[in-house]
C-alpha cells in the first residue's frame, strides 16, 4: 500500500515522505495513530504542505545540532517520579517523560520521538539516554531518577 508520513517514523522515513508498506503495517498502525494517511492524487498535493512543515520544525545543518547537542549535554537533567520502597518504578520512565524533564530543567526543547531509550527506565539512579538531533548527531544525556 502507497502512504504519505505525517510523522517521522523510525526505520522508514520523514514527514512528507511517500513510502510502500505493507497493507496491515499501514490498516493498523501507521493510519490509526495518524504516522500516515492513504496515498491519492489528491493526497499529493499535501505532501508538499506537509514537507514545508518538516523544515520549519527540522534542523537543518550539523552545525545546528552541534550546538543544541552542547547545550543538551551542559544540562542536568533531574527526573521525579513516585517510587516503591525497594527503589523501583511505579510504571517506566517513557520518552516524552525525559522530553518535558529536559525542558523543565532549562535544556532546548527536544521532540519525544528522537529520545532513545536504550531499555525501560524502571529504577531510581542515574541513566543514560540518546537524542537524535540529526541523522549524523547524536547527543548523549544524563538523566538523574529520584523519588517523587
Amino acid at each position: 500500500m502507497k502512504i504519505i508520513l505525517t510523522h517521522e517514523v523510525s526505520g522508514l522515513g520523514a514527514a512528507g515522505d511517500v513510502v510502500d508498506v505493507k497493507d496491515g503495517y499501514a490498516r493498523n498502525y501507521l493510519i490509526p495513530r495518524n504516522f500516515a494517511i492513504r496515498w491519492t492524487k489528491g493526497g499529493e498535493k499535501d505532501v508538499e504542505q506537509i514537507r514545508r512543515a518538516r523544515k520549519i520544525h527540522e534542523i537543518a545543518t550539523i552545525e545546528q545540532a552541534n550546538e543544541i547537542k552542547a547545550r543538551l549535554e551542559g544540562v542536568k537533567v533531574r527526573l521525579a517520579v513516585r517510587s516503591g520502597d525497594a527503589g523501583r518504578l511505579f510504571g517506566s520512565v517513557t520518552p516524552a517523560d525525559v522530553a518535558s524533564a529536559i525542558k523543565a530543567s532549562g535544556g532546548p526543547e527536544v521532540d519525544k520521538r528522537r529520545v532513545e531509550l536504550g531499555s525501560p527506565i524502571k529504577t531510581l539512579g542515574s541513566h543514560e539516554t540518546s537524542v537524535r538531533l540529526h541523522p549524523e548527531v547524536a547527543a548523549k544525556v544524563t538523566i538523574e531518577v529520584v523519588a517523587a
